[in-house]
Formats: structure tokens, C-alpha cells, sequence
């Protein structure tokens, strides 16, 4: 067996490759560059080993915002081109600019164009080499799942979607109840006494168990997981490996059992942490309005050519604990948009005006929003405000919905740096996934990454 090929790099750890690499290569490709060319503005030494921590830090935070640690980015060749020019223009730009923490300016022109050119030829060469070989079919997760015969296909739909490197190999049906021998053509139906022999001879990387009839999981077939696992191979359990592939909660799967697979996070209740939060969310929502006065005179000049109506709307949403409060926005559709009832934004929504498009594609109309939060009504990190009408229409058929309303609404949040609109009930789902996800896993370190994302939806202009 050629142990080559059973080669698996995790999520995290594909991103933690990434991360140290991209520094990795720079520092090299800069060294190499000061030795041919006699480059003599970034000069690697114990004594100024610091500039090297701060380019690090630059590339890794500004690498973020650009999307470089996105895995779907990071796997496509073309994508990664784009990040890449504009991570290593703005890192330059920023570099330069800092000359307390970096290199003095060079009196040469050609130092800073060779500086540039050696950090894109380096980030380059890593990618790469990244989606060559990193990315490629070898690197596959070859798994098994342990589940009822009719969950395997939305089960194995829903990993495989998620992350293009697993891939399941086939299923051990845990219904005793099914004597059915049509299985689902995609993968194999193992049998329990072949379960081990199977494992070995494709190299399994891991066993998954997804059944939720623990009536399934017979002596016989639990004897052969105790000795699989004796022999080193990994059992997980579904929704465990579900929210680490997606940073989702799997309600769909879990359904009306879904707190008992829900530890809130502690940072819900963690004064420090609230505190710390409430004094950022006053500070940035201090300069939200004060870059929104600056831009009113342009909205205002907006407004009058492409839209009709007053300059703020309000509208009823729905907040923490469950209380209504009123969102300001600047306005974005026509007069009466609603005259035949409440209905979801939708892409391309008709009752968008030009220049509401403008507004919303560039997240300008949620500057007047920064009041709400000053006022405490709003944070600026959280589940978007959903309106009283949709949150009850939505309840209906998500019992777990209103889990949502446990912590303040946000002005950006997990769900919107991760799915761009939520135009159906089916929206609703994946969107209430991610605002669960970041309910059980709030910390300083999420909200910071939900900050960089947002930064790369607003400037790669995917706003709604």
C-alpha cells in the first residue's frame, strides 16, 4: 500500500499550511533576491529580526481580508491570482508606509519594484505548488459512515459538498429494521462482518456514525468499531465532523433533539468578554457615524436623482430576547414596496432602485444602523435582524428559530461573510446554521475573523 496516497491535511491544518508558507516563502524569496541583486532595503539580521515578524503579520492579516486562507479560493489557480496581487499590493503599500516598524523608505525606485516583484513571485510559487499537489485528488479523506440506510445520501451529499477532499466510500446500514438490498449507488453497503477488511484494504481514514437508532449500532458491529479504534483508526460522531467541515450547525440532521447537541458558548455569559465587546461596539459605532455624516451629502444628492422618498428608512425587527425595535437604514427601494405585503429581498429585487443597488452592494445603506448600536439595541457582530412577520412565518416550520434571539443582533455576522442572501425558507436554514454556529463558538477570535471577512465583502463588492 503506498502510504503516499493516504496523505490527509485537515481543515485547520490546510489553513495553518498556508498561513506559515506564505511567510516561509517570502522571507526566502526576499533572502535569495538580496544575495543575486544586491538588495539592500529588507536585510534579514539578528538585528532587525523584527521586520520579518512584521511582514509576517501584515501578509497573514491582510492575506485574510483578501480571502488567501479561503480553501475554495486557495484550491482554484485563477482565484488565488486575484488575492494574490492585491494582498501583495496593499502589503507593500502598507509596509512602506510604516517605516517606525519596517525599513527606512529606499532612495531607490527599483528596490521597492524589486521588493514587490519578489513578494508576488514567492506567494505565487507557494500556491502553486499548493494546488498541484496540496489540493489535488491524493489528498483525499476516503471515510465510512455507520447510518440508517435512508439518511446516506444527504449525508454523504452534505460532506462531499462541503469539503471536495472527503469522500465516502461506502455505508454500514444500522436500520435492523430495513431488509431492503437496494442501497444508494454512489457508495457501497458494507456489511458488518466485512467492516474491518474493508477499512484496512481502501485505507479508510475515519468512521463516521450518523444513525439515530442506537438499536442499530448491534453488538456485533459496536465489537468491530471497539477493535477498529484499538488499531488506531479515528471514530467520529456526525454533527462533530458536520460543524468542523462547514462551521455550521446541523439542524436539518439533529432537528427537534437540537439542544442537546447545543452547549452555549460561556462567552454569552462572560462579563469580561461582554465588556470588552460593548466598549469596541461604542468606538466603532462612533466612527460608523462619523463616516456617515461625511457620506450623506453624497446620499443625499443620491437619493434625490435615483430614489424617491426620505433619505432614512425605518422598519420593525426583531431583537434580543425576543424585543422589537425600529432599524434605521438609508433608503434603497422604491416608495411602497411593500404595498402587497411583506416579502423576502431577493437578488436583483425589482423594488431596488439604481442607486439602492449602489448602497446595498457596497453596505454604505447599514451606516445610519451604527445608532442602533450606540443605543444598545444592535451589536455590531451578531445574527442579522430578522422582521417580526418572517421570524414567526419562520418559526413555524424551525421550532429552534428564535434560538437566535438569545444574544443582540449584529450588523455583520457568520452568516453573512459566509451565504450571501436569504430569499427562502431554505436560506433561512443555512443562514440560522452559521448564526448557531457563532452562538456556540463566540469568542474575540471569531468576532475578529468575521471583521477581516466583512472587510472582503465590501471591498470585492458582494453586498446585498
Amino acid at each position: 500500500m503506498n502510504k503516499y496516497k493516504d496523505i490527509h491535511f485537515e481543515i485547520s491544518e490546510r489553513k495553518i499550511l498556508l498561513r506559515i508558507f506564505d511567510v516561509v516563502f517570502v522571507l526566502l524569496f526576499l533572502y535569495l533576491v538580496g544575495i543575486v541583486f544586491k538588495f539592500n532595503y529588507f536585510n534579514i539580521s539578528s538585528t532587525n529580526f523584527y521586520w520579518t515578524i512584521v511582514l509576517g503579520l501584515y501578509l497573514n492579516f491582510i492575506g485574510s481580508v483578501f480571502e488567501m486562507y479561503n480553501l475554495q479560493v486557495a484550491s482554484n489557480q485563477f482565484q488565488i491570482i486575484k488575492s494574490i496581487i492585491l494582498t501583495t499590493s496593499t502589503t507593500v503599500l502598507v509596509y512602506l508606509l510604516t517605516p517606525i516598524y519596517t525599513p527606512v523608505l529606499p532612495s531607490n525606485r527599483l528596490q521597492i519594484l524589486i521588493f514587490f516583484i519578489a513578494i508576488f513571485t514567492a506567494l505565487f510559487t507557494w500556491r502553486i505548488i499548493y494546488v498541484r499537489f496540496f489540493a489535488s485528488n491524493r489528498f483525499l479523506k476516503k471515510v465510512i459512515l455507520i447510518c440508517d440506510k435512508e439518511q446516506v445520501k444527504e449525508l454523504v451529499d452534505g460532506l462531499e459538498n462541503a469539503d471536495p477532499h472527503y469522500r465516502v466510500l461506502g455505508y454500514v446500514n444500522s436500520d435492523s429494521s430495513d431488509e431492503s438490498k437496494i442501497s444508494f449507488v454512489k457508495v457501497k453497503n458494507i456489511e458488518i462482518n466485512d467492516l474491518e477488511k474493508f477499512v484496512k484494504e481502501f485505507s479508510v481514514s475515519e468512521i463516521v456514525i450518523a444513525s439515530q437508532k442506537t438499536d442499530g449500532i448491534t453488538v456485533k458491529l459496536y465489537n468491530q468499531l471497539i477493535h477498529l479504534l484499538e488499531n488506531g483508526f479515528i471514530i467520529r460522531e456526525y454533527t462533530q465532523v458536520y460543524e468542523t467541515i462547514t462551521q455550521r450547525i446541523p439542524v436539518q440532521y439533529v432537528s427537534r433533539d437540537f439542544y442537546r447537541y447545543f452547549p452555549f458558548s460561556r462567552s454569552n455569559q462572560n462579563h469580561l468578554y461582554l465588556i470588552i465587546v460593548r466598549f469596541l461596539e461604542i468606538i466603532f459605532s462612533l466612527i460608523g457615524l462619523t463616516i456617515g455624516v461625511v457620506l450623506i451629502p453624497l446620499v443625499i444628492i443620491g437619493n434625490m436623482i435615483g430614489n424617491e422618498g426620505r433619505l432614512f428608512y425605518t422598519q420593525e425587527r426583531v431583537g434580543k430576547n425576543g424585543k422589537v425595535f425600529k432599524i434605521v437604514k438609508f433608503r434603497t427601494m422604491i416608495k411602497n414596496a411593500e404595498k402587497a405585503g411583506a416579502v423576502f429581498a431577493t437578488s436583483n429585487d425589482s423594488r431596488v432602485t439604481p442607486f439602492g443597488k449602489i448602497l446595498r452592494k457596497s453596505r454604505i445603506d447599514e451606516f445610519p444602523q451604527f445608532y442602533n448600536i450606540l443605543k444598545g439595541e444592535m451589536a455590531v457582530i451578531g445574527p442579522r435582524p430578522e422582521r417580526p412577520v418572517f421570524v414567526n412565518e419562520i418559526a413555524e416550520v424551525m421550532p429552534f428559530y428564535e434560538t437566535r434571539h438569545v444574544i443582540k443582533p449584529g450588523l455583520t455576522g457568520w452568516a453573512q461573510v459566509n451565504y450571501s442572501y436569504g430569499a427562502t425558507i431554505e436560506d433561512s436554514l443555512i443562514k440560522l446554521q452559521y448564526d448557531l454556529y457563532y452562538i456556540k463558538h463566540r469568542s474575540l477570535f471569531l468576532d475578529f475573523n468575521i471583521i477581516f471577512k466583512t472587510f472582503s465583502t465590501v471591498l470585492f463588492y458582494r453586498g446585498q
